[in-house]
């Protein structure tokens, strides 16, 4: 079973990434992007690994606009590390998954 979350809708989506006291790893895809189709792999391994301590959203840029303008989403794939519905950090592009994880402990232990 997958841990990475893949939102249903516009509330669903705001609803995990408001999501207060667990942190939030948000991937910003897109259906038509050969590297989001190459990264999937390693988020969801990843998300098995951190499973209760993370929460990890895939949010799709083209159907979930609203929310990537916000953000200011300009490039697919991006991560961000939303916290108590804060953005803590972001950056464009996929990881190793051991990369991966040293951007994220770096973002929380800010």
């Amino acid at each position: 079973m997958s841990h990475v979350i893949e939102p249903t809708s516009l509330d669903h989506a705001r609803a995990v990434l408001g999501t207060e006291g667990t942190p939030v790893l948000v991937d910003f895809s897109a259906t038509w992007c050969g590297p989001c189709k190459a990264f999937a792999p390693v988020l969801e391994d990843f998300a098995d690994e951190r499973a209760g301590k993370l929460k990890v959203i895939k949010v799709d840029v083209d159907e979930f606009s609203v929310i990537a303008g916000e953000v200011g989403i300009r490039s697919v794939p991006t991560l961000m590390v939303v916290m108590d519905g804060q953005v803590v950090a972001a950056r464009a592009g996929s990881l190793p998954k051991q990369a991966l994880a040293a951007f994220l402990d770096e973002a929380l232990a800010r």
